[in-house]
């Protein structure tokens, strides 16, 4: 293992430059997992066969995804109008 890095900031290689990916797709993803999960827990918590909560984390997690959604739209339309 080389300490040069750690002991010396200025022989570390030079990082990467970030890529700029389309985060719908991932954050689309993401929201349908948990629409599917919120409608299965609502679904067995209905029956009764476990609590409530479980249904709670699942909305939750819909509703962050949703917002996530939101402000890619308007970070990404901030991109475009700035790229122009």
């Amino acid at each position: 293992m080389k300490l040069a890095p750690i002991v010396n900031p200025d022989a570390r290689k030079p990082a990467p430059k970030p890529l700029r990916v389309d985060l719908r797709k991932v954050f689309s993803i993401g929201t349908i997992a948990w629409i599917i999960a919120t409608v299965v827990t609502f679904i067995i918590a209905f029956l009764h066969i476990t609590t409530w909560f479980p249904a709670l984390v699942c909305a939750s997690g819909m509703i962050i995804g949703i917002l996530l959604l939101i402000w890619e739209h308007f970070d990404r339309w901030d991109y475009r109008r700035l790229g122009k």
